[in-house]
């Protein structure tokens, strides 16, 4: 554990000194919500709920996808990161430290859309409602996690920012985070239960209101994280097997 802090420790410190790695994860949802969740939906109580809730899934999806996919692309390109692979601690602490850093990251990108919803709008969450929202953040990152890793293993950082930028809005509207639960287009509705942005802000949702997560959505949910794993696992494989091949 000391070591996997060690290495979230090196990692935060390289976001912080690059502060803008951090706000570009926190404008878009912050943005969606000043522009479309503030005037549309916010002196509905239940509406502004749910719309916050779908603005942190996307905050959410924003920080680990890019996160990941982008920043362990760069990191594959610098000499320090062959030589961790070189120590005798292995690979598990450092993925253990990358995703606390991680899950840190998105917990600050998370700040400016709870505080625009608690001023701006009519939002309402009770204490054990916020806190289970907490932790289903972290429950909701880890598919996003793996997203990203995925990404950034497989691809070289140029490539790896392009399929990231594809990869991101297409599940977000897919998913349904740009509507309230029930008012997506009929298309979007059909499709969205098998994307696995519907699962986890059907879980934010739950998490914040009255609301139930459909069985499918939750199935295919757990689908796309055995997947996604599988893929992770596959990408740094063939990555390590290219550098010490």
């Amino acid at each position: 554990m000391q070591l996997a802090l060690t290495h979230a420790r090196y990692q935060l410190l390289e976001t912080f000194r690059i502060p803008i790695a951090i706000f570009g994860s926190a404008f878009f949802p912050a943005a969606a919500m000043l522009f479309f969740v503030v005037p549309f939906a916010g002196k509905d109580p239940v509406a502004a709920t749910f719309a916050t809730a779908s603005m942190v899934t996307f905050s959410v999806m924003s920080a680990n996808i890019f996160s990941y996919g982008v920043g362990v692309a760069e990191d594959r390109q610098q000499p320090w990161d062959p030589f961790t692979r070189t120590l005798p601690a292995g690979p598990a602490p450092r993925f253990a430290g990358r995703v606390l850093a991680g899950l840190t990251i998105t917990y600050l990108s998370l700040i400016p859309v709870v505080v625009i919803a608690a001023t701006l709008t009519e939002a309402r969450i009770t204490p054990a409602g916020f806190l289970l929202a907490l932790v289903t953040v972290a429950v909701i990152s880890v598919p996003f996690t793996l997203m990203g890793l995925t990404i950034g293993y497989a691809l070289p950082s140029k490539a790896a920012i392009v399929v990231a930028q594809l990869v991101f809005f297409p599940l977000a509207f897919g998913g349904g985070l740009l509507s309230a639960p029930g008012d997506a287009p009929g298309f979007i509705e059909a499709i969205a239960p098998y994307l696995p942005t519907r699962g986890a802000v059907e879980l934010m949702w739950a998490a914040v209101g009255d609301y139930s997560a459909s069985r499918l959505s939750l199935i295919m949910l757990g689908v796309w994280l055995v997947v996604l794993a599988a893929l992770g696992g596959w990408a740094y494989r063939r990555d390590e097997g290219r550098r010490f091949s």
